[in-house]
């Protein structure tokens, strides 16, 4: 008997929750533009009530991304933000900032914490420190490699939760970078977007193959990863492990794209929860994400097996 593992989907809108659950989704990640970050879409109260409906029709939690810089001016709108949620039937939210995490406790203790702190989520004694303070899971560092992932659970008190597809966030920062570039080049920005649909990417003279996606929002500016994770192929390794759920990033990508990932990572887990003794990969299940592929996006295994120097 294996664990159920959870394979989870950011979402950017009621189709793509609806198309992501179809394909075998069974948790969605969806965000607030006040206190979600690089979503690929944002939810205002009434849309996230009605993510939850169509998730709870069909047995699937909808957490809610609230690991956004937090603020003075934002903490007073806590309180009523997080019992909103707990009302909605939201099962759990993703948090950084101990913030999030005192007033869930005060104002919507039945809301789950999974506690998301980027790249610090790299060691089972800080994970730990924070289940006992009552986060339920922690996301692992995208940093992480395979040995470390796997001894982080191994350690582990709570629930583990490791990215394994898509692209991947580089750099942050509150400053608006892009609109200042603009303006620095005598290309004001006059009020058009420098949000996600626009398309911009950044190039480096040493790799001018790559292109690092760059966008602007209300959060900030991001750069994201020039290729995209893609553990397929050595995914029995976290399943033998236990991790609980497997997260895929459907930032920048067609439902079309994320719903073939969906299939493939739920083809695989299905494979392996029936009988993991026999358990083998077939190629083939690779096909479709293939074929949509970005060609100018390689799959990679991002840090699992790329040797680190501290």
């Amino acid at each position: 008997m294996t664990k159920q593992h959870k394979l989870m989907i950011t979402a950017g809108s009621l189709e793509e929750c609806s198309a992501y659950i179809d394909a075998g989704a069974t948790e969605l990640l969806i965000g607030d533009r006040r206190y979600g970050i690089r979503m690929p879409g944002y939810f205002s109260e009434s849309d996230i009530r009605e993510a939850v409906c169509l998730g709870q029709a069909r047995g699937v939690n909808v957490i809610v991304n609230m690991t956004n810089v937090m603020t003075n001016d934002m903490l007073a709108m806590l309180p009523d933000y997080v019992s909103f949620l707990q009302d909605a039937g939201v099962y759990a939210v993703e948090f950084s900032d101990p913030a999030i995490m005192a007033a869930v406790k005060k104002h919507a203790p039945s809301l789950k914490l999974h506690w998301n702190a980027e790249m610090m989520s790299t060691n089972y004694a800080t994970a730990n420190y924070w289940g006992r303070k009552g986060a339920s899971r922690v996301a692992a560092a995208k940093e992480l490699s395979m040995d470390e992932i796997l001894e982080l659970k191994e350690h582990l008190d709570i629930e583990a939760q490791v990215q394994v597809h898509g692209m991947t966030n580089m750099y942050h920062s509150k400053r608006r970078l892009v609109e200042s570039y603009m303006i620095h080049q005598g290309r004001p920005v006059d009020g058009g977007s420098l949000d996600i649909d626009r398309g911009l990417f950044l190039t480096e003279d040493e790799r001018p193959g790559e292109k690092y996606p760059i966008y602007e929002d209300v959060s900030g500016t991001n750069i994201m990863s020039s290729d995209d994770i893609c553990i397929l192929e050595d995914l029995h390794l976290l399943l033998q492990a236990g991790i609980e759920s497997l997260k895929i990033e459907g930032l920048l990508k067609s439902i079309a794209y994320n719903t073939a990932v969906i299939k493939a990572y739920r083809k695989a887990v299905d494979v392996f929860a029936a009988d993991p003794g026999s358990y083998r990969f077939q190629e083939d299940w690779l096909d479709q994400i293939r074929e949509l592929q970005d060609p100018e996006r390689e799959l990679t295994f991002g840090f699992f097996y790329k040797e680190q120097v501290y």
